[in-house]
């Protein structure tokens, strides 16, 4: 794991660093949010008493009470139904979906209502909720609790769809999401809520405290929606990529000496064209790299405006790898992981043309 993605997060002025992992990253989000402004709400099974299944709302309850942090019923339809009517009467939710896979029974409410209430209303009504949740694989977690649904919302107008890649980016964009006045995912990558993943399962996991993205200031700070960061720069090839991939993608040019422009992009929609676009001309090559499946996966829409907006700039074909079009499956996890061998296959082909 090379040490350059480490090289992101400055404390602010007004805070201390500390090192923190994603889960706490995320925890202290809230807290801030929360303690902030009171018509914030965090709901969601077992994110009360219990503090969520990954710990991220744990000691909420406790410190803001049960009419502020409270488990819902199993009911994914249910918890974003309700979301819809608290932000429209005033408040702000954050419900939780305890992972992706189960996000589908809401998708009625989150495409019909909560992504068209500011335009159906004229403006009358928004929709001021930050749907929380764990998503991707590396977890062995199989077909239900592994999926990376994120390209449904990314083709939904008026959602806004967010996946952080360190601690750092994870607390100031969560707190971004909830103090926008529109709709927004956030989806967790939970192969790295405690450390940043190389692809090579087979070797030990480095806890974020080793890494300098771990270090979070106190209080409150934001990231702004639809900036990409550079993970790394380069001149060799621009690489895309968001969440888990990040990781992987960095481990695999630092082993191969691949001077690589990696974009972590931090959110799809809204999508930093810009900095994509510069990164391109400056290249002339671009690999995309995400845990999706590969048929109409976010990857095809990063091909097409890579296309679009740099065909003249291009000395190679886009190369995507992805995961497969299948559903995620348990005994061979690691095959279907866009890992370092399949990466790396890539890179000698879209170098060598």
């Amino acid at each position: 794991m090379s040490d350059t993605q480490t090289k992101t997060a400055p404390a602010s002025e007004e805070g201390t660093e500390r090192r923190l992992n994603m889960i706490e990253a995320i925890n202290e989000a809230l807290d801030v949010t929360m303690s902030r402004d009171d018509n914030i709400v965090v709901m969601g099974e077992d994110v009360g008493y219990f503090g969520g299944v990954f710990r991220c709302t744990a000691g909420l309850q406790e410190k803001y009470g049960k009419s502020r942090v409270f488990d819902t019923p199993i009911s994914e339809c249910g918890i974003i139904a309700a979301a819809v009517g608290m932000g429209a009467y005033g408040l702000r939710p954050v419900p939780e979906i305890q992972f992706a896979d189960y996000i589908y029974p809401g998708l009625d409410q989150l495409i019909s209502e909560a992504a068209r209430l500011r335009y159906r209303s004229a403006g009358e009504y928004t929709s001021p909720m930050t749907v929380r949740s764990p998503f991707g694989g590396g977890i062995f977690g199989g077909q239900t609790h592994s999926q990376s649904p994120e390209a449904i919302f990314a083709h939904v107008s008026g959602l806004k769809t967010v996946i952080p890649a360190t601690p750092y980016d994870a607390k100031g964009l969560l707190i971004s999401c909830i103090e926008d006045n529109d709709p927004v995912i956030f989806f967790e990558p939970k192969r790295i809520y405690n450390g940043p993943f190389s692809g090579y399962y087979d070797k030990p996991v480095q806890p974020w405290k080793r890494f300098d993205a771990s270090i979070v200031p106190e209080g409150h700070y934001t990231i702004p929606l639809g900036k990409a960061r550079h993970a790394t720069e380069g001149e060799e090839l621009t690489i895309l990529a968001y969440g888990t991939m990040v990781h992987v993608v960095e481990a695999v040019c630092a082993e191969k000496g691949v001077e690589a422009d990696i974009l972590d992009l931090r959110t799809i929609v809204p999508l930093d064209i810009e900095a994509i676009e510069e990164s391109v001309k400056k290249t002339g090559r671009c690999l995309i790299v995400h845990e999706a499946t590969r048929t109409a996966g976010f990857g095809a829409e990063l091909s097409a405006l890579v296309t679009e907006r740099c065909f003249y700039h291009l000395e190679a074909p886009v190369e995507r790898v992805t995961g497969f079009d299948t559903p995620y499956p348990h005994s061979l996890e690691w095959a279907y992981f866009p890992g370092p061998i399949r990466i790396g296959e890539a890179l000698e082909k879209i170098l060598a043309e």
